[in-house]
């Protein structure tokens, strides 16, 4: 086990009395409880702890937090293993073993480092432009491609631990817990509001646990944190929650926030969540997320041994650990001058402190000067030097006056000033402004219930943080309702007065050997990069960061965006804030899978529904496949069948003698009141209130938009009362569609609306001969004068009270059959049993789409959110002068233009090709691209019935293309089929078989 060379002798927040042994790469160290696995790396002498992404050079740790660019590490083995973790932000625990990504065969030596030679040939966007010739090569690029993506390794075994979702409600809810986010709770707080505060550290106290000597109303910061703590969680109304990110902001208010219970345990309850998801509505929310500091570029900018000053500083007092021997400190603002300080008291040589500024720093920097230490003011680092890490630097006069210097050392601070965190705000849909003042963007319009407070709104130095949070919390208690009283801010003693920051985002050249100049350290972006990009024509920042993958990754640019912008427009010659940003996308770090899905998993994923039929289904050699949430039999494998040739067969059966399907999946409600006839003629398109008690009528309604939501039959099965039926997929959402109708928009209308689908065991009788089948299970009258096509009739069948609707979905004689879902399997069996001599057989989905495809019936394939009522050939039942959902939108140009898509049959050209699934219709397959798409298909198979194959598709101008011949190409398979247009109706196209 290696010795803690880089181990302070005393000093920081961690236990020295409790030793954790843990691994790197296989080798053995060890750290202290509080240590970050960053932390204890820096304590053992680690410097290379991972390889950038595309020229796999050797990088170190750069952050202390969430900003970290380098140093992400796989953790675990097998099943929980887990890829991509933050080094800084992974606490340490006994036995954690943890490894280098990215790399091959070792971290020390990977061969993809030799890329680095070619790194002239690898630019951004080059894969754009060298991957493109020869078109048959692609598939052998697109393996090597594949291969080279990605960081670290997805474990392939289902995932063991247990997730948590947990809903609350709150009156303030605090993001943040560091100086002004504890100051906002503690406000808030006091008023009795219900407060919750969140921060992402196992310790609430951001910024002061990395400065422990501030004194704040006489205490020490150290002392100030555990005392607002300890207020806060004798409060009952207060939540603290340690490791815990806010990670998302959503509209009105809902903020996701990501919890870890036990990842920093070495031996957890297996009982204990490892995560818990929070979804938390909050009524009013303070921002106090802090900044994030920002480096500058110039050459080899990411040499191991280069860090951020904060980060820095970290090490040293929360740590107790030197980043490095010999330091210098390169700067453009004033805020690296107490990490100098702690860094010299610590022990640390700091040879050179580097300012951009030509009037220097303020009060500390003339401190840091009493010190003995040198300060460079209007100089700059132009370049770093080192091998496998940081030696040394080089250092230029900006004024361009004098011989540059080399200055020897093995850890370089940087800091180019810091960028408020404005990710929640942004996601709030919030407006940013550039504030020229500290170089950096910062809230400014809200448009939800929030306020941002301390470093997170651009205020940096303790006291404007101490007094942003309480006048935040205070603010947001009493727009939540609570008499909240205005609260002195404490006093921060000894507060230095500083100079302004000089906006400075990348040094000068200097002299000898160029190096690379990064400005995104995870996706090893550099200054080239963005200034190949304006030459190539990229002007938005957007296309920037597609282009370059500036911001990309896991990292999401959070040391790099600024930065990126500031030298895009000074390659653009415009001011940064006319450039813009890049939009900011929850979630603000990773959230893992598992705590998404909560406990959904498994078979909890989604509740799955049967019938009330299953077990008979089952008990005679049903394949099924979902349908929505259901379980539904595909078709009836014979012995030597397959599913393919049992639905053939059960479709041909019904054309010719008589088959029966379960239909009980099929969405049922039932719909009473004075108004439900009302209630249909504004719901559906087609009229509603004359229709007769005892009959039935195909419905179709629309979306606001004028475009098709969902079509079924509603029979009318007394004066005040219909039953809808609804596709299977749709149920849920028509029953919210009719319900949002019926309570919001038309309140006055006098009805009740209530799904019936479970109730009700429901069965299809298809076929010539299911008169005949029927016949022998009940004593109704089934001649055409009693039940005629459309209708409805209540009967006895197999001593069971049913509902018995003349419709048909098959195109055949038919009969849709209602019964109590408990006596559902009873009645199946009467008709099966009555069925046989008759050649009657049950039949599965696959034929049943054969069925309908035969009949050009159209389902969710043609439903599918962009076609109108004409568009499928379904126009004819607009309702003329009625008013219904949608109507006013079908006035609109878009669905009267040329060219809109509609509904057509096919058929082979050869009367034999299969025509692929999905395949797009093409005049010509072999026109070079782009080759215009005029159509796709949306539901083929062959039919038993017509002995060829056919589909339906969705034509551009489909109805004046008819007799036309065109090609199906399929993107998926290169498979083209010359196809002819036709009428979509295959078989008996005037209905004399429905209505026989």
């Amino acid at each position: 086990m290696t010795v803690q060379v880089n181990r302070l002798a005393d000093g920081g927040l961690i236990d020295r009395g409790q030793p954790l042994d843990f691994t790197f790469d296989g080798k053995a160290y060890q750290g202290y409880r509080g240590d970050t696995l960053a932390s204890a790396l820096i304590a053992n002498g680690v410097r290379t702890v991972g390889r950038s992404f595309k020229y796999h050079r050797r990088r170190g740790i750069f952050a202390a937090g969430a900003e970290e660019p380098n140093a992400l590490v796989q953790l675990g083995e097998g099943a929980r293993s887990e890829p991509n973790m933050r080094a800084t932000q992974v606490e340490l625990h006994h036995g954690l073993d943890a490894r280098s990504q990215n790399r091959w065969p070792s971290l020390d030596f990977d061969v993809n480092a030799l890329g680095g030679l070619i790194g002239g040939f690898l630019p951004s966007g080059f894969y754009y432009k060298t991957f493109m010739w020869p078109r048959s090569w692609w598939p052998h690029y697109e393996r090597i491609l594949r291969s080279a993506a990605g960081l670290g390794k997805a474990p392939a075994e289902a995932d063991p631990d247990r997730y948590q979702h947990r809903y609350a409600h709150c009156d303030v809810l605090v993001a943040g817990g560091g100086p002004a986010g504890l100051a906002a709770a503690l406000a808030a707080a006091r008023s009795g509001a219900r407060v919750i505060v969140a921060d992402e550290s196992p310790r609430l106290g951001g910024n002061l646990l990395a400065e422990p000597m501030r004194v704040i109303d006489g205490v020490n910061a150290g002392g100030w944190v555990a005392d607002t703590l300890a207020a806060l969680e004798a409060m009952e109304e207060v939540q603290v929650l340690p490791r815990t990110t806010v990670f998302g902001y959503y509209d009105h208010n809902l903020i996701g926030l990501s919890e870890r219970l036990s990842d920093h345990l070495e031996d957890p309850d297996p009982r204990l969540p490892r995560h818990r998801l929070w979804k938390v509505r909050a009524a009013r929310v303070v921002l106090a997320t802090g900044a994030i500091e920002r480096p500058i570029v110039f050459d080899d900018n990411d040499l191991p041994g280069i860090m951020l000053a904060s980060a820095a500083r970290t090490y040293v007092n929360r740590y107790g650990v030197r980043p490095g021997k010999r330091s210098v400190v390169f700067t453009n603002n004033d805020s690296v001058y107490g990490a100098v300080i702690d860094m010299a008291e610590a022990g640390i040589d700091v040879s050179a402190v580097i300012d951009v500024r030509p009037e220097g720093g303020g009060d500390l920097a003339a401190h840091t000067r009493r010190l003995g230490i040198p300060v460079f003011d209007g100089h700059a680092v132009s370049a770093a030097r080192g091998g496998r890490g940081l030696e040394g630097v080089e250092v230029v006069r900006l004024d361009g006056g004098g011989p540059g210097r080399r200055l020897p050392c093995d850890l370089l601070c940087v800091s180019g000033g810091w960028n408020p965190t404005v990710h929640l705000f942004s996601q709030s849909r919030g407006r940013l402004r550039y504030d020229a003042g500290i170089a950096a963007f910062v809230p400014d319009e809200s448009v939800q219930a929030e306020r941002s407070a301390g470093a997170a709104n651009g205020a940096f130095t303790l006291a404007e943080c101490l007094e942003e949070g309480l006048e935040a919390g205070t603010e947001a208690a009493r727009a939540a309702g609570f008499d909240a009283p205005a609260v002195a801010p404490p006093r921060c003693d000894n507060e230095p007065q500083s100079r302004p920051i000089r906006a400075f985002w990348e040094s000068p050249a200097g002299g000898g050997r160029r190096g690379k100049r990064f400005v995104d350290l995870q996706n090893d972006v550099t200054a080239g990069d963005v200034e190949l990009a304006v030459r190539e024509g990229y002007r938005s920042v957007e296309h920037l960061k597609r282009y370059t993958t500036l911001g990309m990754g896991t990292d999401q640019g959070r040391t790099a965006n600024v930065n990126g912008l500031a030298l895009l427009a000074e390659r653009l010659g415009k001011d940064i804030d006319k450039v813009g940003t890049t939009t900011f996308r929850p979630p603000y770090v990773a959230v893992t899978l598992g705590a998404v899905a909560g406990h959904r998993v498994g078979a909890a994923y989604a509740p799955v529904r049967r019938s009330a039929i299953q077990r008979w289904h089952q008990a005679h050699g049903a394949v099924f496949g979902p349908a929505g949430a259901w379980l539904r039999p595909k078709a009836y494998p014979r012995p030597g069948e397959d599913v393919e040739a049992a639905s053939l067969r059960e479709a041909r059966q019904v054309r010719t003698a008589a088959g029966l399907v379960d239909v009980s999946t099929l969405g049922k409600i039932d719909i009473q009141g004075r108004d439900a006839a009302a209630f249909l003629e504004r719901i559906y398109i087609n009229g509603f209130a004359k229709l007769a008690v005892g009959r039935c009528r195909y419905g179709v309604m629309l979306r606001e938009d004028g475009l098709v939501f969902d079509d079924g039959v509603c029979a009318r099965i007394a004066e005040d009362r219909y039953l809808m039926t609804t596709t299977t997929v749709h149920a849920a959402a028509v029953l919210r569609h009719l319900e949002y109708y019926s309570q919001v928009v038309w309140p006055e209308l006098d009805l009740h609306l209530v799904s019936v689908t479970e109730q009700w065991a429901a069965m299809a009788l298809a076929g010539p001969h299911s008169r005949l089948v029927l016949a022998g299970a009940t004593e109704a009258d089934l001649a055409n004068r009693a039940l005629p096509y459309m209708g409805y009739a209540e009967a006895v069948i197999a001593g069971v009270p049913a509902r018995l609707f003349r419709i048909s979905f098959s195109g055949e004689l038919a009969y849709e059959i209602n019964v109590p879902a408990d006596h559902g399997a009873a009645v199946w069996e009467a008709l099966i049993e009555s069925g046989d001599v008759f050649g009657l057989a049950p039949y599965g989905t696959e034929a049943m789409s054969i069925l309908r495809i035969e009949k050009g019936h159209v389902v969710g394939a043609e439903i599918n959110g962009r076609a109108s009522a004409d568009d499928l050939g379904l126009g004819g039942l607009l309702g003329g002068d009625k008013d219904f959902v949608g109507k006013r939108s079908l006035d609109k140009p878009v669905h009267h233009q040329a060219g809109r898509e509609q509904l057509v049959g096919l058929a082979p050209a050869d009367g034999s090709r299969a025509i692929p699934r999905g395949a797009r219709i093409v005049e010509d397959p072999e026109r070079p691209a782009p080759n215009p798409i005029l159509g796709q298909v949306t539901s083929s198979c062959f039919s038993p019935n017509l002995g060829h194959p056919i589909a339906l598709a969705l034509v551009a101008d489909g109805r004046r293309r008819l007799g036309q011949t065109l090609w199906a190409a399929s993107p998926l398979t290169g498979e083209a089929v010359r196809v002819t247009l036709r009428e979509p109706v295959f078989i008996d196209p005037h209905g004399k078989r429905l209505r026989g």
